[in-house]
């Protein structure tokens, strides 16, 4: 489960509406019927328009000024695996997502707790995903991309009579760059906007920075983390316990669909990898042969492409290296999966 929280972010200013990102989200539900569509949904109600989602959102915004965010971005990002666990049923993700925002109310640090009635939030379920420019599998097929546009555009010039040349000896260039290309689905090369393969549902929240009454701000963003301020005299508790909202997150989904999360699928560990690989390669191959090559197979299935590591653990130091590689790799990989409002 990869959780991100982003705010609304438009260059030094902030839109006063949600309208651009509320339209965004419905871009799944176009040519659909009602029926069909995936619909907003909130902590008691299924269907919500869009339209209520701008109005109420837009209408919850007291005394905030244009430098600061009127809502938050949250996406919830199943693995393939956890998916699978519960046969992509969006009955089931909107369960989850209503107990996990629970776990999000839990982690503002107030002097009275929050709960998840004081949170003015609105969720959308999404099937699909397709690659960006920066996934690593359209990175690494652009030289071939480049090439193949160099080629038709020698045809066009050749049918245009701007340049001589033989059209079947390029068109010939051409499948054999297709063929050479490193990443494909169906014999097809892999390019930014194509649909990503398998499972992609997820789940983008917004959430409005001020609580349900207006009066309070309720921000889950980095720059506001658990801390303590004098105001008046008095003690004021507050900020956002975030590492704790993406455990408890993880939690949730395991105990209420009996979930048995591998090694590598475990944030507090993933956060390890990031930080320090060393540590995480130590732990990771001081697992049980059976949970380490689960651990290793989630891991390739991600893209990282980990090599076989049934080794000695007295032999961490010889494979650091490798996992200093992948540290840039799993941040690009965790950038994938959010997006900028």
């Amino acid at each position: 489960m990869y959780i991100t929280v982003t705010r609304q972010h438009m260059d030094q200013t902030f839109s006063q509406s949600s309208a651009d990102f509320v339209t965004y989200l419905e871009k799944e539900n176009k040519g659909k019927s009602f029926d069909l569509q995936e619909h907003f949904f909130d902590q008691y109600n299924d269907r919500i328009s869009p339209e209520q989602v701008i109005a109420e959102i837009d209408g919850n915004t007291a005394k905030l000024k244009k430098r600061e965010p009127k809502f938050y971005s949250l996406t919830l990002n199943p693995s393939q695996r956890e998916l699978k666990a519960i046969n992509n049923d969006p009955t089931l993700l909107r369960r989850y997502v209503r107990e996990a925002m629970k776990d999000y109310a839990a982690s503002f640090y107030r002097k009275t707790p929050v709960s998840v009635d004081s949170i003015k939030y609105y969720a959308k379920i999404e099937h699909g995903r397709t690659f960006k420019g920066f996934d690593k599998k359209v990175k690494e097929n652009q030289p071939y991309r480049a090439e193949i546009a160099r080629l038709n555009n020698e045809i066009r010039k050749i049918h245009r009579g701007e340049l001589q040349g033989s059209i079947k000896k390029r068109q010939k260039q051409i499948e054999k760059l297709i063929e050479q290309t490193l990443h494909k689905i169906d014999g097809v090369p892999i390019k930014q906007g194509m649909a990503k393969p398998g499972l992609q549902t997820h789940v983008h929240i917004i959430v409005s920075r001020k609580d349900v009454t207006n009066r309070f701000s309720l921000s889950p963003g980095s720059s506001y983390k658990e801390s303590e301020a004098k105001l008046n005299g008095e003690t004021v508790k507050r900020g956002f316990k975030r590492d704790q909202f993406f455990e408890n997150a993880e939690k949730t989904f395991d105990k209420l669909f009996g979930y048995d999360r591998n090694f590598a699928e475990h944030y507090r560990n993933r956060k390890t990898f990031v930080r320090d690989p060393t540590t995480y390669f130590a732990q990771l191959t001081g697992l049980p042969v059976s949970e380490r090559g689960l651990a290793l197979k989630i891991l390739n299935e991600s893209g990282l492409n980990v090599p076989n590591l049934n080794i000695p653990a007295n032999k961490v130091q010889l494979a650091v290296k490798t996992f200093h590689k992948l540290k840039r790799a799993m941040q690009v990989a965790q950038k994938s999966t959010s997006i900028e409002i």
